[in-house]
């Protein structure tokens, strides 16, 4: 399997991006391609690789899309940019899957400009797994589009439920529809009207509303909502998630927690919930509905955050959701 990882983009590269790579070539079985500026990742290669032969080649690109830039635009543009490169790599059969750290918003532009959309799909989704007490749950649309008819919430449904299935290995996942009530008549009228579908197809277990507190406590497997909401649920989510752990911190410190329930203790317990809520622990989130397997990976992510998500992308691309979904659309 070979992986085009877009080397340039996310609030630490190239350097991070390439420590992942060197990472995941020895715990993964996969080649990498690295998509950037060939100087410079070749520099930071030689010294990470230090002198061994890792299954890891670089594909150069000139042109880098920035945070700021517009999406679709820059995209357009920006054609030897590497998240376009890296894109055209997978449609031309020279890598099976495309990784970014980089803009959310580019990564979903090119795959939905040069990879297509199923036919079928009028909305992709990013699925983004979510760490619970029973396990995951998978929140879709986290972002990829702001806007989106009760249609493609069905879609993200579909797909989110075949993800769960193949990829998490949930038996007969458990779909909600993310609402402001568990009753079948709270809601807008995308909520309504997105209900009334959801509950006569027959295609997936739809397990009726949840509501935002059913997310993290793992009530259902996949929950779908569109990308403005969802996006704001998951960093919500991520910001609580910090803030619990520093208020703990404070609190113990403050009052000698520490020294009455023991120092060892209290550090083996804030090791396993940090790894517990720790985004690098799963890496990066799939975007469902294109024509490719395309992974999207947190902003801020580091090697370890690399090295997750080129495992989370060769699940991915091993589980051939892809091919599932356009089977079941």
């Amino acid at each position: 399997m070979k992986i085009a990882v877009d080397a340039m983009g996310g609030d630490k590269a190239p350097a991070e991006i390439i420590k992942g790579a060197v990472l995941a070539v020895q715990k993964y079985s996969c080649e990498i391609v690295l998509v950037g500026d060939k100087e410079k990742i070749r520099n930071m290669l030689d010294k990470e690789s230090d002198g061994k032969n890792f299954p890891i080649t670089i594909k150069h690109a000139d042109e880098v899309i920035n945070m700021g830039e517009h999406p679709a635009d820059a995209v357009r543009c920006k054609k030897n940019s590497s998240i376009v490169v890296a894109t055209k790599m997978v449609r031309d059969g020279e890598c099976d899957a495309v990784l970014s750290a980089g803009s959310t918003g580019a990564a979903v532009a090119a795959a939905q400009l040069i990879l297509k959309r199923i036919h079928g799909i009028g909305r992709p989704a990013i699925a983004t797994p979510i760490p619970t007490p029973c396990g995951t749950t998978l929140l879709l649309d986290s972002g990829a589009n702001v806007d989106s008819r009760p249609e493609h919430l069905i879609q993200s449904g579909i797909m989110g439920s075949l993800y769960a299935e193949h990829v998490l290995k949930i038996k007969n996942p458990l779909v909600a529809l993310l609402n402001i009530g568990e009753e079948e008549t709270k809601g807008n009228e995308q909520a309504k009207e997105t209900y009334q579908l959801l509950k006569n197809l027959s295609t997936i277990n739809f397990a009726g509303n949840a509501e935002g507190r059913d997310i993290p406590r793992g009530k259902f497997d996949v929950v779908i909502c569109d990308g403005f909401v969802g996006n704001v649920v998951l960093k919500f989510g991520e910001g609580l998630a910090l803030t619990i752990m520093e208020l703990l911190t404070e609190e113990l410190t403050a009052n000698g927690g520490a020294k009455l329930l023991g120092k060892e203790l209290i550090a083996k317990t804030f090791m396993n919930m940090s790894k517990r809520l720790d985004v690098s622990e799963n890496g990066g989130a799939p975007l469902l509905g294109v024509n490719g397997y395309c992974v999207i990976s947190h902003g801020s992510s580091d090697a370890k955050a690399i090295c997750s998500a080129i495992g989370v992308t060769k699940n991915y691309v091993d589980s051939k959701i892809f091919e599932r979904i356009k089977a079941a659309l």
